[in-house]
């Protein structure tokens, strides 16, 4: 049964069909996985949703890149069945379920404090809805509102046998072209590994008879040694900064563009300063801690956190297996006084950035945040800072309508958003933007504005003000 469903934020009439639950399409082990040190953080514990968002395909195009498609039941699809992006969808999702197994089953944290997955192939919760608008009228959902996204993701409940660690929702529009939500427990997959099965999707959508790179679970490779002493939280609270902005009754989420040539201007103005080169990650971050602690105006005399995630892969000793996908990264952590961020050399930030990545970038630096059992609790005075474009959430994703033309977090699902920055690559639809990128940021209604000019001060870069 279809449900319709409009509000006076959301300019488009949504209907919904009932959530399915996929299935692998051949039988799969049936047990029971224990997680990693990294995968059991309770911070992890939470579904983060995406949007990934495909232009309509012409017939030619499809006649021409026409691929048998090998539904559940085993028969090939024609042509015009194939070119349903649910169907597609549905039936790569259950197709990779034969190799990503785990994520059709149920994820429970026991009596004993630690995850388990249950693969019992309960299935994965599939949504398929329609949309009565235009992808165009959306501007393919770049920089759109958080409520008019909302909807293009869901969540489903959890019961007593735990909850679903994946979700997916496909969104048909009326132009031909369609969206993919796709929600995945970060306590099964980092960034990384979410990619990697999003990929292997695309391709058994496209063709293939299995992944090219086969999935590893393994976690057991990333458990700690029990040691004497757990550390709950490294850093001081009391210590730390405050704003009179917070806590907040009204919240707002903004993207911001930041492109190519602003970032060669904000790099070559901190060369000048110091003599130092930066990468884009380490010039851009310490702006956006910067401008984020002016915009909350944090006393000075507190303290200020910047954590940025940094994969691990390749860099453990001994190495993590190509199609690992469970969490690999650590933090690259930098504690300072407010005062000294506010009123000190951008480049001296940098540095800061640029040298404790360099640590958490070390096999023995992840090993003994691992066998200490460091958790870090989320305060108003960090900003964690996540890197999207090297995870490969966009580059071969294709279903059979070439790659997506956008592709948005959804923020306010993910955990401690009002700290949370996210840097993600931008539209392909807009040709100014190639190679630079986007920054997305929640803050209190009252203080966007002030983190606005900031940004905005990025593009006067000749002006002495600008990185004071």
């Amino acid at each position: 049964m279809a449900t319709g469903k409009k509000t006076n934020n959301l300019p488009f009439l949504l209907e919904k069909k009932e959530v399915v639950l996929v299935k692998p399409a051949k039988p799969t082990p049936s047990e029971v996985l224990s997680f990693s040190s990294l995968d059991n953080d309770p911070n992890l514990e939470v579904i983060c949703h995406s949007i990934y968002v495909y232009r309509a395909k012409s017939f030619s195009s499809i006649k021409g890149d026409h691929h048998d498609l090998v539904s559940l039941s085993g028969k090939t699809h024609d042509l015009e069945f194939s070119s349903d992006p649910v169907t597609v969808i549905s039936d790569a999702l259950s197709r990779a379920l034969v190799y990503y197994y785990p994520l059709a089953g149920k994820l429970k944290r026991d009596s004993d404090g630690e995850l388990r997955l249950n693969c019992n192939s309960s299935g994965v919760p599939f949504l398929s809805a329609s949309a009565n608008c235009e992808l165009s009228s959306l501007d393919y959902l770049d920089g759109v509102a958080v409520e008019v996204a909302e909807p293009l993701v869901f969540d489903w409940p959890a019961d007593d046998d735990g909850s679903h660690p994946l979700l997916l929702q496909v969104t048909k529009f009326s132009c031909g072209g369609f969206t993919v939500g796709m929600g995945l427990s970060h306590s099964v997959c980092d960034g990384t590994g979410a990619a990697q099965f999003y990929r292997a999707m695309a391709e058994l959508a496209t063709g293939k008879t299995e992944p090219s790179v086969k999935p590893v679970w393994e976690r057991e490779r990333l458990v700690g040694k029990p040691t004497k002493t757990s550390f709950q939280n490294p850093i001081d609270k009391s210590s730390l900064a405050t704003s009179p902005h917070l806590p907040f009754a009204e919240l707002e989420h903004g993207c911001f563009n930041v492109n190519r040539e602003t970032i060669k201007r904000l790099k070559t103005s901190l060369m000048k300063e110091c003599g130092d080169e930066f990468t884009t990650v380490e010039a851009l971050s310490a702006y956006v801690w910067r401008s984020r602690f002016r915009a909350l105006q944090f006393n000075s005399d507190g303290k200020t956190v910047f954590s940025l995630a940094v994969g691990s892969r390749g860099r453990l000793d001994p190495p993590l297996p190509d199609g690992y996908y469970g969490n690999a990264f650590t933090d690259a952590v930098v504690t300072i006084m407010g005062k000294d961020l506010n009123e000190g050399p951008l480049s001296w930030v940098c540095k800061l950035i640029k040298e404790s990545k360099k640590i958490a970038c070390s096999s023995d630096y992840l090993w003994n945040s691992i066998n200490m059992n460091i958790k870090m609790e989320m305060d108003d005075a960090m900003l964690i800072l996540t890197d999207w474009r090297q995870m490969g959430f966009v580059e071969e994703v294709d279903f059979g309508w070439k790659g997506p033309v956008n592709m948005i977090p959804v923020p306010w699902r993910m955990f401690g958003y009002v700290c949370m920055c996210t840097f993600i690559s931008p539209s392909t639809l807009d040709p100014a933007m190639k190679g630079g990128l986007r920054v997305l940021v929640s803050f209190p209604a009252t203080a966007m504005a002030k983190f606005k000019e900031e940004m905005d001060a990025l593009v006067n870069l000749g002006d002495d003000k600008a990185l004071s």
